[in-house]
């Protein structure tokens, strides 16, 4: 009996280690390799439908990447446009057919040296999320023979995408349902977490060549920010609408939030079976250390400068900022002006310099985030 029953290794049984969503298409990567050979770059593209910005998310290459925290709206990519409306692949065996092409991103392909490229677009029950590029070095390399077999990996990286970015968003509803249910909607508005989710992003973007951030990075702290203040949800409505200034013992009942927060991040995770998942601890962070200041007297915990996590600081400040800027039932708006002017005389003692200048410096992007997420007065 023993030798009628043999163990197959698959080719892609490596996807099922706890890995990263970088680390799971640099394995797929080398499989094609290895199968095809004519392939030497996966990308990965994500579309936010709210902004119409295509934003580059994963890529596979060993050398320096072409497009490294690149994004461009989707209306404005003529071909991308088409294949996003077909919902059909683009093969384009010889790219100096965009070779007079004027954005950035077909000037840096080019400049890279590929010569031929195949596009997927990624969906999820009809929903598009973004594209998948296949580019080689050489002319015509993508035959229909390579076509087929590509078809088959592009169904494997885009199942790889999906699931993780399904998976998030099904939290962050369960979060929208449970905030609802506790009438916690009322005091922070839908609008205020995508706004300090643009504001995170646009830091993360100026500080991505000192600290390293790489483009999923960016996008997961992108994903995750709306749970920033997502133990608030514990706490008794007396606290969060009080209209006056909180008194020394709701004040402490308020910082409660923060270790709230992190119980419900770890349930979540638990529940949705992803307490090993990679960016686990970027969630758990933000949720725990937002409200930590680099000079110890923040809370809950008391952390200083380098020890809070960084997507901590960046959600600081970027949380912050929008608080001063929006109007609330016992403030007005502040100006952009003030608000700078405040996070600056901030930066160094209670927030991180670094990301205080990040967003001073952004002033453009955030005055157009501004204007897209603009709260509508009652009664408008």
């Amino acid at each position: 009996m023993d030798g009628i029953i043999e163990l197959h290794k698959g080719r892609l049984n490596e996807l099922n280690k706890n890995l990263s969503l970088a680390e799971k298409l640099r394995f797929v990567h080398s499989v094609i390799r290895d199968c095809l050979g004519c392939v030497d770059r996966i990308a990965v593209a994500l579309y936010d439908s709210k902004t119409d910005l295509l934003k580059n998310f994963l890529h596979s290459s060993d050398e320096d990447h072409p497009l490294v925290q690149y994004q461009a709206k989707l209306s404005e990519a003529g071909s991308l446009l088409t294949v996003f409306r077909s919902g059909q692949g683009r093969v384009v065996n010889d790219l100096a057919a965009f070779e007079y092409g004027e954005h950035v991103h077909t000037r840096q392909i080019d400049e890279q040296g590929f010569q031929s490229s195949y596009t997927l677009p990624i969906y999820h029950n009809g929903l598009f999320l973004g594209f998948i590029f296949f580019d080689s070095y050489q002319k015509h390399s993508f035959q229909l023979e390579v076509l087929h077999e590509l078809d088959l990996f592009g169904q494997v990286i885009s199942s790889m995408i999906t699931s993780e970015l399904v998976t998030i968003r099904m939290m962050l509803a369960t979060v929208q349902t449970a905030r609802q249910m506790a009438a916690f909607h009322d005091t922070e508005t839908g609008l205020h977490t995508d706004r300090v989710s643009h504001y995170a992003r646009l830091i993360a973007q100026r500080l991505a060549p000192t600290y390293g951030f790489n483009d999923e990075y960016i996008e997961h702290l992108f994903l995750f920010a709306p749970l920033h203040d997502v133990g608030k949800i514990g706490l008794p409505d007396a606290v969060l609408k009080k209209a006056e200034r909180l008194s020394e013992e709701e004040f402490e009942e308020m910082k409660e939030h923060v270790v709230i927060g992190r119980r419900i991040i770890d349930a979540i995770l638990q529940d949705f079976g992803l307490d090993s998942f990679p960016r686990a601890e970027m969630l758990r962070n933000i949720a725990e250390y937002h409200h930590e200041a680099v000079d110890g007297s923040g809370y809950a915990i008391g952390l200083r400068g380098k020890q809070i996590p960084i997507e901590a600081r960046i959600i600081a400040v970027a949380d912050i900022f929008d608080a001063l800027t929006s109007r609330r039932r016992y403030k007005v708006a502040w100006t952009n002006d003030e608000a700078f002017h405040l996070l600056e005389r901030l930066a160094g003692f209670k927030l991180d310099p670094d990301c205080v200048a990040a967003l001073v410096e952004s002033r453009k992007a955030v005055e157009e985030i501004q204007s897209r997420f603009k709260e509508i007065p009652p009664g408008s």
